[in-house]
């Protein structure tokens, strides 16, 4: 869940390490620090708290090497400090490291009774220590040595005054990447962090162990053989990882999606025939055809995606699907084989859970499909397919065009099933494609309602607690309104399909408690205007989300936000987009950090 970056080459080592982490302080932000290989040895600043500490501490400061590592921290061993904040050092070396090693305490001790004395409470300190009791005149071989005796996950990378022309980066569940340069070299935890310099990079994968030097690099493989890895160009533009203007990511993020979701269903339908193309092979679309039951895991926002795609999916393809939280489906007695497809769904591609996940299922004999937002990602690896949303960078912490493009690509998913399996006709088929193609203009719509949106956050920003209501495709909307509104705002708020708030919310509600309702025109209209005047009749503050023209709710509602009419499987879209502005918008009048909330990073790959 830290951000780690290196460089080495010609420039000013300090200046790329310092941008790099910026560009990754959404994976952490509890301390920073850099290590650099200056004339008279390494020398290491460290700080506690956000990036900006760590620049005001160096500001005046002149530096002159041009190799060095760093590393933005996001706590699990040991509390934010200065002690605990990267780089460690065990005498000549440095390390900065990402992920949990497991077995720490076995080595520490191991360590200690070497002679060894440690100076923080970090896992990471051990793997310092132990590279240096290992070395003896190599430090690549030291690292692949330590890291047969290490147990757990790891992104690594480590520099040595004893050989001062090279770094040393590791990988094993937590990603970690080579960008190659001209003359110099540069490794990172996210393409970000170094895209203004390079767009080609080299993915490492689970077990590799590379050496970076100035005039390039090589990789091996958890065997210590020397490994081949694909060089991949990519074609983001490093001003897309800027904030253009919005006072916030998550704001510049939201008002990405009409684009990014574009980006996402590009090339993936023809409205002349009426189809879908996933680009799966042949053989993964033969596997399709067998397949009997789907079971989709996910976490967090992704988990609500899912949500959502169980109900395209069993409408318009007629597989039972089932729908699971990542952190506790291999704790069950799970029923797996080779007539299920697992489908994981991560932002990133590395989120620890969702892996494990995959890889459990794999070994039970499920096909498995990963849809997430990483080239190169471990889990996009390790599936026998992926698919990919186009979602660009998100920078924010909570997820908002990440979301969207993951229900968009599983809404196309849920089409291409019905086509394979034939259980949709092709008119139909034709409807809901030109439908989506619809859902980035509908979303800018809602997005011009910006100031009303604004002024409903200004009179609840100071609310104690909200209900989210929806029925049906809009149940999970409601899970995802309310997420956001804790992650951001730290309001508390609860998600509730709108038909069960009488088996208890309904105990919450009286003339204090915001309530939104989502209700579109749709199959489940009159129901969901009925659990809102069961929110009215107990005095409950009505926020309803409704179709363009519809004045139904009038005499119900306190507060009305009006979407375009849309398809019911697809109002979803202009929903989420309300929730997610109200939700940013009071976090913002809160004075409160919208892209960097307490407690969360983007990226969880710690379990």
């Amino acid at each position: 869940m830290c951000g780690i970056v290196g460089y080495i080459g010609s420039q000013t080592a300090s200046n790329i390490l310092v941008d790099g982490l910026t560009k990754l302080e959404y994976r952490g932000y509890d301390s920073a620090g850099i290590a650099l290989m200056e004339t008279d040895g390494i020398h290491i600043e460290r700080s506690v708290g956000k990036l900006i500490n760590l620049k005001n501490q160096i500001a005046d400061k002149k530096f002159m090497a041009v190799l060095g590592i760093g590393h933005t921290r996001w706590a699990t061993h040991g509390k934010p400090s200065f002690e605990n904040a990267h780089p460690h050092r065990s005498n000549e070396l440095t390390v900065v490291h990402n992920g949990i090693i497991e077995n720490y305490l076995e080595l520490k001790k191991y360590l200690t009774d070497k002679g060894y004395i440690f100076s923080s409470e970090t896992d990471t300190e051990v793997i310092a220590h132990l590279i240096h009791d290992n070395y003896e005149g190599d430090l690549l071989k030291a690292v692949q040595k330590t890291l047969k005796q290490v147990v757990g996950s790891y992104g690594l990378a480590i520099i040595s005054e004893k050989e001062q022309d090279k770094i040393i980066i590791a990988r094993k569940d937590s990603p970690l990447v080579i960008g190659v340069g001209e003359g110099e070299m540069f490794a990172a935890s996210d393409i970000p962090a170094v895209l203004a310099h390079t767009r080609r990079f080299v993915f490492l994968e689970d077990g590799d162990v590379a050496l970076l030097s100035r005039e390039g690099f090589y990789i091996y493989d958890k065997d210590d053989k020397p490994a081949q890895r694909e060089l991949k160009v990519i074609d983001w533009n490093p001003v897309m990882a800027e904030k253009a203007g919005y006072s916030h990511f998550m704001q510049k993020e939201i008002f990405e999606q009409p684009r990014a979701i574009i980006d996402t269903i590009r090339g993936k339908y023809s409205l002349e025939q009426g189809n879908v193309s996933m680009g799966l092979t042949d053989e993964a679309e033969n596997r399709l055809k067998e397949v009997n039951r789907i079971v989709i895991v996910a976490c967090g926002t992704s988990w609500h995606a899912g949500l959502t795609a169980k109900f395209y999916i069993e409408k318009f393809a007629k597989i039972p699907v089932e729908v699971d939280i990542a952190s506790e489906f291999r704790y069950r007695e799970l029923v797996i084989d080779d007539k299920t497809l697992f489908i994981a769904i991560t932002q990133s591609g590395e989120t620890a859970d969702t892996l494990s996940a995959l890889r459990i299922a794999k070994k039970m004999g499920a096909m498995t499909l990963t849809v997430c937002n990483v080239v190169g990602s471990s889990m996009s690896r390790e599936s026998d397919s992926v698919i990919y949303t186009h979602a660009g960078p998100e920078i924010g912490v909570a997820s908002t065009k990440a979301f969207t493009t993951q229900v968009a690509v599983l809404f196309l998913f849920a089409l291409y099933l019905a086509q394979t399996r034939k259980t949709l006709e092709k008119d139909k088929m034709r409807h809901f494609i030109q439908e989506l193609v619809r859902v980035p203009e509908v979303i800018e719509k809602v997005l011009k309602q910006d100031d009303n949106i604004l002024s409903l956050a200004k009179k609840f920003k100071d609310s104690s607690d909200f209900l989210y209501l929806g029925r049906n495709v809009n149940y999970p909307i409601a899970l995802e309104g309310a997420l956001k509104l804790k992650e951001i705002s730290y309001i508390h708020a609860e998600g509730y399909p709108a038909g069960e708030m009488k088996h208890g919310p309904i105990a919450l509600i009286d003339a204090k408690l915001p309530v939104f309702c989502i209700c579109p025109k749709s199959s489940v209209y009159e129901k969901v205007v009925s659990n809102v005047e069961e929110v009215k009749t107990r005095d409950g503050i009505v926020i309803a989300i409704v179709t363009e023209g519809d004045g139904g709710l009038d005499k119900i509602a306190d507060y009305k936000v009006e979407i375009p009419a849309i398809t019911e499987e697809l109002s979803v879209f202009p929903a989420v987009t309300v929730m997610q502005i109200f939700s940013y918008y009071c976090a913002s009048l809160l004075g409160l950090d919208v892209d960097q909330p307490r407690n969360l990073a983007k990226s969880v790959t710690v379990e």
